[in-house]
């Protein structure tokens, strides 16, 4: 249901813990009566327990931050991957449709294959690669199938001070000393978690001050401007560490550049994990900062205490 003038909405956080959900609470503090529930107040994996808990708040607004995102890991837990990155959301999509709210949920590059020459559009048919992108974009159609009152809004490379990243582990790595073997043939756009929570909280406010239309609900891709490769982040993130006096053994030059058949996993990634932001530019009028707007600023912040 649409708003009435002046009131604020209840908005319902899932996986307020994580990356994205920890910078949530911050973002949208501002615009309503936020409910967070801690992480074992609310078991993603079971699905009465998580309609209970959509129902006994009854929110205007639902934003799905939780996620299984162990990529190599869902490789041999499938079952668990798809309970939380499929399942989870068909359940919150239902409720959300029953309640007539909005639902924002995050969903990933890894959907796609990473064959695709230039950035992905949110049209390109989505190809995983891996359990992992198997189980979001299952996600994504199960939302899609539940209720028309939907963002999707598709990510990729998140960083941000709080929780596990690949910036994090890079500079855990560079303070303990050794050498660093980075993938230099996957490229995409390093994005910080505090973007995304931003971009929410626009969102969220625009479709409360019924600024967006039902012909805008849908896909929208979100990530940094311009593009890097892993071997390129991990060198940038480490000169601009130096250049803030953080602790490192490791000389950003002497970061040793691998083709991804050189350096195995257990799942395979995209190649290309660029993401188009136009469509999400264009409907909310924003501007996405380059990619190293956001390291610079996480390490601003670790600086004082790393």
């Amino acid at each position: 249901m649409r708003p009435s003038l002046g009131s604020v909405p209840t908005l319902l956080v899932l996986g307020g813990t994580g990356q994205v959900g920890f910078e949530l609470r911050r973002s949208l503090a501002p615009l309503g009566r936020l409910v967070v529930p801690a992480r074992h107040d609310v078991d993603m994996m079971q699905p009465e327990d998580l309609r209970r808990s959509i129902r006994s708040v009854r929110p205007e607004i639902i934003v799905c931050a939780a996620a299984y995102t162990g990529v190599d890991a869902a490789q041999a837990h499938r079952a668990e991957a798809y309970s939380v990155n499929a399942v989870a959301p068909a359940v919150i999509a239902n409720e959300a449709a029953a309640l007539g709210a909005l639902l924002i949920h995050y969903s990933s590059d890894y959907v796609f294959d990473g064959t695709k020459i230039a950035p992905y559009v949110e049209d390109d048919v989505v190809h995983p690669l891996s359990v992992y992108g198997e189980s979001k974009a299952a996600g994504e159609s199960a939302i899609m199938e539940a209720t028309a009152r939907y963002l999707i809004l598709r990510t990729s490379w998140v960083f941000g001070i709080h929780g596990s990243n690949f910036a994090k582990t890079i500079l855990q790595k560079a303070r303990d000393g050794g050498s660093l073997r980075i993938v230099a043939d996957q490229v995409g756009a390093p994005t910080p978690a505090a973007l995304i929570a931003d971009i929410t909280a626009h969102a969220i406010r625009a479709y409360w001050c019924g600024d967006l239309s039902e012909s805008q609900f849908g896909i929208y891709h979100v990530a940094s401007a311009g593009e890097t490769s892993w071997h390129g982040y991990a060198r940038d993130l480490l000169q601009m560490a130096v250049d803030r006096g953080m602790p490192t053994q490791i000389d950003p030059s002497d970061v040793v550049a691998v083709s991804s058949t050189d350096y195995s996993t257990v799942a395979m990634r995209p190649a290309n994990s660029r993401l188009d932001t136009s469509r999400i530019t264009q409907t909310f009028g924003l501007c996405m900062p380059e990619w190293r707007v956001g390291v610079a600023h996480m390490l601003d912040q670790l600086s004082v205490s790393w």
